[in-house]
């Protein structure tokens, strides 16, 4: 996908992990993000972006990801975010407001239970409660 980020994907049931390893910027932004929507099938009801591995986030990043949710949003599956406190891109992750727009993670997902550790989670804003 791109020489800066690499990208591996992983499933389970209706959740798909997308581990995002490298820098996003305006080189592969697009085309990362683009990639990433295009691995999450119809099934998969929730999609969370590990970029535990993410080492920069440019603006052109912050709007691809953005992007990203209102395409996700559009076909009804969640998006979420793993950026540890400690990531070097948390900070942007916080001052463009993007957690408030996406719910952010401290840590990834464990696969074999995710419908456990996410079924506890309130809905992520403007959503209704089931």
């Amino acid at each position: 996908m791109s020489d800066l980020a690499k990208v591996d994907t992983a499933r389970v049931g209706t959740t798909a992990v997308v581990r995002v390893i490298g820098e996003l910027d305006l080189s592969n932004a697009r085309a990362v993000t683009d990639g990433v929507s295009h691995s999450v099938p119809e099934q998969v009801t929730l999609a969370v972006l590990d970029l535990t591995g993410t080492t920069f986030l440019d603006s052109a990043a912050v709007a691809s990801l953005f992007r990203l949710a209102e395409r996700l949003r559009d076909r009804r599956q969640e998006l979420r975010l793993v950026v540890p406190r400690a990531a070097p891109i948390r900070a942007v992750i916080e001052l463009t407001r993007l957690s408030q727009v996406v719910p952010v993670d401290e840590g990834p997902p464990d696969l074999l239970d995710t419908a456990r550790a996410y079924a506890a989670l309130p809905p992520s804003p403007g959503q209704a409660a089931p």
